[in-house]
């Protein structure tokens, strides 16, 4: 049982980044999923979370706009598509997943880290010129 976070990378600021988080051995979308991000000398922050259904999603404030969270469940796989990134949101990704998470009854829990059960190995985005 794993979640494989990629896509991370090297983009230049104002460019876009589409990461991926695929899971095996559970079936996603009996989850709630988010994605969290660290950046150097700072705590893991939540960026972005999707409910079961793919219908209820919350974004941190500092990416509402700009990050969008979305599920396909016919390749197991939560994305994260980020545009017009900023030096800021240099950090590593993670993924998460939660057995517990109910969204939107739960909607003030989703960015605490100790909520999800299972995390990915995260990706580093760098937002440099």
């Amino acid at each position: 049982v794993q979640l494989q976070a990629s896509g991370g990378g090297l983009v230049q600021p104002g460019g876009s980044l589409r990461l991926s988080c695929a899971a095996s051995g559970i079936t996603l979308d009996d989850y709630a999923v988010a994605w969290f991000r660290q950046a150097p000398g700072k705590e893991r922050e939540g960026v972005a979370c999707t409910g079961r259904s793919d219908d209820y999603k919350l974004y941190a404030d500092s990416v509402k706009g700009r990050f969008t969270i979305s599920r396909d469940n016919t390749r197991n796989t939560v994305y994260l598509e980020m545009n017009s990134l900023k030096p800021e949101d240099t950090a590593v990704y993670f993924c998460a997943s939660s057995s517990t998470l109910r969204l939107p009854a739960h909607f003030r829990l989703w960015k605490l880290s100790r909520r999800y059960d299972l995390w990915g190995q995260g990706t580093q985005v760098t937002v440099s010129s």
